[in-house]
């Protein structure tokens, strides 16, 4: 027997097995594997790792090079904050950019290295805050928390990679310690 014909007999097998009846248990399984899918790019894209806020962010329909924008804002934010960014927040920014799945070859990455050279514009942060004072309302407890948690404990890292000599010491600006402040209450 070819393997041609033992794949054909393997589908009617298939076929069989999901008849009509059970075209919604197909329809549930396929769904159930486009959502890990989805969660999993989100995920890489964000460094969010909470299955429960994974799964609200996936019903909301965000794609991941939203929400990968949506969590590198607040790092460029703290990194601007005292008006010039040094080598360690420049690296701590894009060391966090590619661990939230970011690639060089990206625009993303692109525009994230643009927002290092010359600041970016004041509506910006005006932007991330209203997005997310919107997207808390649609979110429990729980996974607003996941959320904030996630977002901020990146900017707050970089505002201790902007701090101290060679990554020695802790002098983290008092702008740099309002800023996660700031960001935070957007979640409130």
């Amino acid at each position: 027997m070819s393997k041609d014909q033992l794949g054909d007999r393997g589908k009617a097998l298939e076929e069989s097995f999901f008849a009509r009846q059970n075209e919604a248990l197909r329809q549930r399984r396929r769904e159930s594997e486009e959502t890990k899918t989805k969660k999993q790019a989100l995920s890489a894209a964000s460094g969010v790792t909470d299955d429960g806020l994974l799964d609200r962010l996936v019903a909301l329909n965000l794609q991941g090079e939203m929400l990968a924008a949506l969590s590198l804002v607040p790092l460029v934010v703290v990194a601007w904050e005292d008006g010039r960014i040094d080598n360690g927040a420049r690296t701590a920014v894009l060391s966090a950019a590619e661990e939230a799945g970011l690639s060089k070859h990206e625009v993303s990455y692109q525009v994230l290295e643009q927002w290092l050279a010359d600041p970016p514009p004041p509506e910006m942060l005006i932007k991330w805050k209203a997005y997310i004072e919107a997207l808390s309302v649609t979110l429990n407890e729980e996974a607003r928390q996941a959320l904030r948690m996630t977002l901020l404990g990146r900017a707050r890292g970089i505002a201790e990679a902007a701090g101290g000599f060679l990554g020695i010491g802790s002098r983290v600006s008092k702008a740099e310690k309002a800023v996660p402040g700031e960001l935070e209450r957007s979640f409130l």
